[in-house]
C-alpha cells in the first residue's frame, strides 16, 4: 500500500482544548466498537504495514437547527490500535476546506488523517450526519459485482484531489441512494454514510455481508 492510513497529509491547524462529552459520542463509539470487532477498523502487523485503519465521525452539534454547522466529532490519529475509545480520543473538526487541504481542529488529540475526506462527505448534503471509512478487503475486491462506485485509482487519500472526487461521486444519485463507495486507490478503503450513525453502520455491514457471500461462492 502506497499511502499510509495515520499519517496527517493535510494543513492542520490545532488547538488544544476539551474533548466532546460521552453524550455526545455514546453512539458513536457503540458503533465504533462493532467495527473494531469485525476489524474493519483496527491495528495489524500483517496489514497495511502495521498502520491503524478506519475512522468514524458524526455531525457536531447534531440538531435541526444546525444542520448546517461545518464541525463534526472524529476519532482521532493513531487510535486505530485501541479495542475501546474514551471521549479524549474523539477530536472536533472546527472548520475545514477540502479544496484548500486545511483543517482546524480541537480537542485532546488530533483528528485523524482522514478527516478531509469526512469534510468533503458533509459538504455534500446536509442530510448526511454520520460518515465510515473501513477497511474491507471483501467489499473492496467485490466492488464492481456490488456496483459500488469508486474514486479514481490515482487519488490519494486526505488529499484536495480526493475531496474532488468524493464531490464527483456524491452528485450521482446512484452513490446517494446506496451510501456506500470505495477509494480506489487506497486498499481495502470504504465509506459509508448516513442520516444516522445507525444508517451509516448497517449500510456497512449489509455491504460486508453480501462481500462474504460472494467470496465463499
Amino acid at each position: 500500500m502506497t499511502d499510509k492510513e495515520g499519517v496527517i497529509q493535510y494543513q492542520l491547524d490545532f488547538t488544544a482544548g476539551p474533548s466532546p462529552d460521552r453524550q455526545q459520542i455514546n453512539e458513536l463509539n457503540a458503533w465504533r466498537r462493532i467495527l473494531f470487532l469485525l476489524h474493519l477498523i483496527g491495528q495489524d502487523p500483517d496489514r497495511y504495514e502495521g498502520y491503524g485503519f478506519g475512522n468514524i465521525s458524526c455531525r457536531y452539534p447534531l440538531n435541526e437547527k444546525q444542520k448546517n454547522t461545518p464541525e463534526f466529532i472524529i476519532s482521532g490519529s493513531q487510535t486505530g490500535h485501541l479495542p475501546h475509545l474514551g471521549n479524549e480520543h474523539y477530536a472536533v473538526v472546527t472548520e475545514f476546506e477540502p479544496l484548500q487541504n486545511k483543517i482546524c481542529a480541537t480537542g485532546s488529540i488530533k483528528p485523524s488523517s482522514e478527516a478531509l475526506t469526512h469534510g468533503a462527505v458533509y459538504q455534500a448534503s446536509a442530510n448526511i450526519n454520520a460518515v465510515f471509512h473501513a477497511h474491507s478487503p471483501e467489499i473492496w475486491n467485490h466492488a464492481d459485482q456490488l456496483a459500488i462506485s469508486a474514486t479514481n485509482k490515482h487519488v490519494r487519500y486526505g488529499t484536495p484531489a480526493m475531496a474532488e472526487e468524493i464531490n464527483r461521486l456524491m452528485s450521482e444519485p446512484s452513490v446517494i441512494d446506496t451510501r456506500i463507495l470505495i477509494m480506489a486507490g487506497h486498499t481495502d478503503g470504504v465509506i459509508t454514510f448516513g442520516n444516522t450513525a445507525e444508517e451509516a453502520g448497517n449500510t456497512l455491514i449489509d455491504y460486508y455481508s453480501q462481500a462474504l457471500q460472494l467470496q465463499d461462492r
